[in-house]
C-alpha cells in the first residue's frame, strides 16, 4: 500500500478507534428504564408520543456535545469543573441531586436485570437485584474502563437488533407513525409518561459521565491540532450513537403501539412485551427479550456506576479512577442502595416509569450549571460556546422546566 492510500484510509481508521464514548451512553437511553418508559407510551397513546423520543434526542445530541467539549478543552469532567468554578453552596447542591439521580438510574437498570432474571430462572426480585449488584461492583471495581467499555460495546451491539427486525413485521400505521415523529401532542394524563421518556433518554448521569469517559482517549491538551481532531471525532461519535439509541427507542414505542394500543392494553409489566417478539422468535420470544433485557440491565447498572463514581470523585477535584477510594465511594453509593431501594419494591413497572420521570426533574440543574460553565471564557477559553449555541442551550433549559412545571401543577 502507498504512503497515500495509507494516509486516505487513516481518519477512518482513527474514528473507529476512537468510537465508544458515545454509544457508552447511548446504553444509558436502551435501558430498561427506556423499555418501561416507551411501553408505558405506546401501549397507552398509541404513537402520539414518539415526538418526545425525537426531541429528546435532539436536546441530548446538542447536551452530550457541550459536555463532551467541557472535558476535552478542560481535561476535566462537569462535576470536577463544578467543584472548581461554581459557587460552593450550588455546586454542592447540584452534586447531591445528581448523585441522587445516579441512584434513581440505578434503580431502574438493577430493577431491569432483577426482572430478566425472574423470567429467565424465577428467582426472587430481591435474590436477583442482590446477584445483579454484585456482578456491576465486582465489575467495576476490578477491571479498567477500557475492559468495561468493550464489553458494554458488546452488549450494546447485541441490544435492539429483534426490536428493529420485528418492526418491519408488525402492523404498522406508518402515516399516523411518522407524522408523530415530529408533531408534538399532550394526551390527557400524559405528562408523567412524557418526563419519563424525557428522563429516560436525557439522563443527567449521562452528561457527568460523558465529560468524564472523553478523556480516556488521553490526547495531549497542549497540542491545538489534537483537540480540534478530537472535536471533530466527538461530534461524529455522539451524532452516530445517538441516532443508533432513536432508532431503538422509536422502534419499542411503535411495536408497543402495534401491539397493545389498539387492542386496549395497558402495559403495566416488562414481561407483557415479549409478545412484540412473539411473531418474529415464536415460542423464543420470552427468552430472548429476557436476555436482551438482561444485557442491557447489566451494560447500563455499569456506566450508572461510572457515573457515581465520576460525580463523587469529581466532588473532591479528582478524575474517575476505581483505584481511588473517592471513585470507590461513588461506585458503592450508588449501586448499593439501588440494590436496597428494589428489594422492596412492590409495582416493579412503576418504579421503573417513575425513576425515569425524577430524572426530568433534576435535568434543569445539569444544564444550568452545564450552560454556566461553557459559556464561559474563563473556563473553556477561545472553546466557550457561541451565541447560537448559548442560545440553543437556553432554549432547551426553558423547555425542560416548562415540562417540570407543568408536571409539578398536573400532580
Amino acid at each position: 500500500m502507498t504512503q497515500r492510500s495509507r494516509a486516505v484510509h487513516r481518519p477512518a481508521l482513527d474514528f473507529l478507534r476512537y468510537i465508544g464514548p458515545g454509544m457508552i451512553v447511548a446504553v444509558g437511553f436502551i435501558d430498561p428504564g427506556n423499555w418501561s418508559a416507551n411501553l408505558a407510551a405506546g401501549s397507552q397513546w398509541g404513537y402520539k408520543l414518539l415526538w418526545v423520543v425525537t426531541f429528546s434526542t435532539l436536546i441530548l445530541g446538542y447536551l452530550q456535545h457541550n459536555a463532551a467539549h467541557l472535558g476535552i478543552v478542560t481535561g476535566e469532567c462537569l462535576s470536577e469543573n463544578i467543584a472548581r468554578h461554581m459557587n460552593a453552596v450550588v455546586g454542592k447542591f447540584v452534586l447531591v441531586t445528581a448523585m441522587l439521580a445516579a441512584i434513581s438510574t440505578a434503580v431502574a437498570e438493577v430493577l431491569g436485570c432483577a426482572l430478566a432474571l425472574q423470567m429467565l430462572f424465577h428467582l426472587p426480585l430481591q435474590i436477583g437485584a442482590i446477584l445483579s449488584g454484585g456482578l456491576v461492583v465486582w465489575l467495576l471495581l476490578s477491571n479498567s474502563y477500557r475492559r468495561i467499555e468493550k464489553v458494554i460495546l458488546a452488549l450494546v451491539s447485541l441490544v435492539g437488533i429483534s426490536f428493529v427486525i420485528e418492526l418491519f413485521r408488525a402492523p404498522v400505521d406508518w402515516h399516523a407513525a411518522s407524522v408523530s415523529l415530529f408533531v408534538p401532542s399532550l394526551p390527557s394524563g400524559s405528562i408523567i409518561v412524557i418526563m419519563s421518556v424525557l428522563g429516560a433518554v436525557v439522563m443527567p448521569t449521562n452528561l457527568f459521565l460523558h465529560s468524564e469517559i472523553i478523556q480516556s482517549r488521553q490526547w495531549n491538551l497542549a497540542d491545538e491540532k489534537v483537540i480540534q481532531r478530537q472535536l471533530k471525532f466527538e461530534f461524529t461519535d455522539t451524532i452516530f450513537s445517538l441516532s443508533v439509541g432513536w432508532v431503538i427507542n422509536c422502534a419499542i414505542i411503535v411495536l408497543a403501539a402495534a401491539s397493545f394500543f389498539g387492542k386496549g392494553t395497558i402495559v403495566s409489566e416488562l414481561s407483557q412485551a415479549q409478545v412484540m417478539l412473539a411473531p418474529l422468535l415464536g415460542s423464543a420470544a420470552a427468552v430472548i427479550f429476557a436476555l436482551a433485557l438482561l444485557l442491557t440491565g447489566i451494560a447500563a447498572s455499569l456506566t450508572a456506576g461510572m457515573a457515581g463514581g465520576s460525580i463523587l470523585a469529581g466532588a473532591f477535584r479528582e478524575p474517575y479512577d476505581i483505584g481511588d477510594a473517592h471513585s470507590k465511594a461513588g461506585v458503592l453509593a450508588t449501586v448499593i442502595p439501588a440494590v436496597l431501594i428494589v428489594c422492596f419494591v412492590t409495582s416493579p413497572f412503576n418504579v421503573l416509569v417513575f425513576s425515569q420521570m425524577l430524572l426530568g426533574v433534576q435535568l434543569p440543574f445539569t444544564i444550568a450549571s452545564q450552560i454556566y460553565l461553557t459559556a464561559s471564557g474563563k473556563v473553556m477559553g477561545k472553546y466557550k460556546n457561541t451565541r447560537t449555541m448559548n442560545v440553543m442551550l437556553v432554549l432547551i433549559g426553558v423547555f425542560v422546566t416548562g415540562l417540570n412545571l407543568v408536571l409539578l401543577v398536573g400532580v
